[in-house]
């Protein structure tokens, strides 16, 4: 495990990224990070998902000199959604050390475009096709540029315009860095990389096969504003002996743990910046079953091995397949059985299927327990705590006032006043957490356009269609 730390970058990157929620690198950023720092070209073949953003944005934010007015950094991307993804999470990478980022693309007002442009960016994303009117225009010019991205470069070659793309490269400096980052190498793109790279090292990241067998997987699709009043309702529900909650960042985890305690739950949080002392107490309270939800961050959480751990709940969807297998493995350990529950919302189901593909297992959805089966739930939770006193406890002392009250009252009715008593409804207090879509974006998941994927400061698109091209053509064979 790597963090950003180690990098050796600049107090204003490691503020940017501690921020967006970042603890360690993924896989590609560990790699691609040093070379790409060090200015030299780089070949990444990772799949969606797994922080290619971060792997290129993070040396563009250290190596950008901010009082230059010229672009120096090109990122090539195949979809205007892509594009914008890209563009706000280079903008909240860079934000600390005076880095600009513009998003160009087709379908947007290239007047806007321009006037965009006049406030001197440092870094522009774009599409193939309007990159190319913006040339021709006279609007972008790029002998200035020291590093160009491609990104998707298999979903450009896909949709057809590898020849806009090296014509866009030829309009850059030869002594640029340039990398490429594409899911599969074929051979166009390996002809691509022979003309325009110049020793670059490869850095090949897939997916690892894993199956969690004895652990049940499954989704649930919601608002990002029902995620809580749904985890109380599974809580309530399922009645887990211990349970994890993942958040997506430090600032969630600490959410998610105050509003858990106030509506009864008994949680504690942990997460990279807690001190050792205080994540070590809640850890031993977790492990005796002094509380039985623990909120946790995936860093803070990462080897984990806790008995007795029955479900998991991913209140964020995890930001790539290795992420889910380490969150849902924290279950099902030891030959015992568990139950694994990821909430997605519209727009990060394209993500959801990035994992099912990198964990090559389907992830069947699940309906959402009413209040009524919460209800029911904390009922059945009563009963069973009521027999179990009954067979385990003893509870002579009791028998007198017992004896006293069935005298005077309706056994029955005497009953159903105990079980109410005992049982702990539902609350349905309202909540406010703070809104967090997939960390790129800066408005809340249910304002974002659906068909959006999440990412971890990495590439991803959904797949081509018409009206993601900057121009109608057929895709090349």
């Amino acid at each position: 495990m790597t963090t950003f730390n180690e990098f050796g970058i600049s107090e204003g990157v490691l503020k940017a990224i501690s921020l967006m929620g970042f603890e360690e690198a993924t896989p590609i950023q560990e790699e691609a990070i040093p070379v790409a720092l060090a200015g030299g070209d780089l070949i990444g073949q990772a799949h969606t998902g797994t922080g290619k953003t971060a792997a290129f944005g993070v040396p563009l934010a250290e190596r950008l000199q901010t009082n230059l007015s010229a672009i120096q950094a090109l990122v090539v991307t195949p979809t205007r959604e892509l594009a914008v993804q890209v563009a706000e999470e280079l903008n909240k990478i860079g934000q600390f050390m005076g880095v600009r980022t513009l998003p160009v693309y087709g379908g947007q007002d290239i007047g806007r475009q321009i006037r965009g442009l006049q406030k001197r960016p440092q870094i522009i994303v774009g599409t193939p096709g309007r990159l190319l009117d913006h040339i021709r225009r006279g609007t972008v010019r790029l002998d200035s540029v020291k590093t160009v991205i491609l990104d998707e470069a298999d979903e450009m070659l896909n949709m057809g315009f590898i020849e806009d793309i090296e014509a866009i490269l030829q309009e850059t400096p030869p002594e640029r860095q340039t990398l490429l980052f594409s899911a599969t190498m074929p051979r166009p793109i390996q002809q691509l990389a022979q003309r325009f790279m110049k020793d670059p090292k490869v850095i090949a990241v897939r997916s690892k096969e894993v199956t969690v067998p004895n652990t049940e997987q499954f989704h649930m699709v919601m608002d990002e504003r029902q995620k809580f009043d749904i985890l109380c309702r599974l809580l309530d529900t399922q009645s887990p002996a211990l349970a994890i909650v993942f958040g997506r960042t430090k600032r969630r985890v600490d959410e998610l743990n105050e509003a858990l305690s106030k509506r009864g739950y008994s949680a504690e949080g942990i997460h990279g910046d807690m001190t050792q002392a205080r994540r070590d107490t809640a850890m031993r309270q977790f492990k005796e079953g002094i509380i039985d939800i623990l909120v946790a961050t995936d860093v803070a959480a990462r080897g984990l091995d806790i008995e007795g751990v029955t479900h998991v709940y991913n209140f964020d969807i995890p930001q790539d397949p290795e992420s889910y297998v380490h969150r849902i493995g924290r279950t099902g350990r030891a030959g015992k059985s568990g139950v694994a529950i990821t909430f997605v919302t519209q727009r990060e189901l394209s993500h959801l299927r990035v994992i099912e593909n990198g964990t090559k297992r389907k992830i069947p959805r699940e309906s959402i327990p009413t209040i009524k089966e919460a209800i029911e739930g904390q009922q059945r939770l009563t009963v069973d705590r009521l027999l179990s006193t009954l067979e385990t406890e003893d509870t002579t002392h009791y028998l007198p006032l017992a004896t006293e009250m069935l005298s005077e009252q309706d056994p029955t009715q005497l009953l159903a006043a105990a079980l109410k008593l005992l049982t702990k409804e539902p609350d349905t207090t309202p909540v406010r957490l703070t809104a967090e879509g997939p960390q790129w974006s800066k408005r809340s998941s249910y304002q974002q356009r659906p068909n959006q994927n999440n990412r971890r400061g990495g590439s991803s698109s959904n797949k081509p269609y018409a009206g993601n091209r900057d121009r109608n053509r057929r895709p090349k064979r």
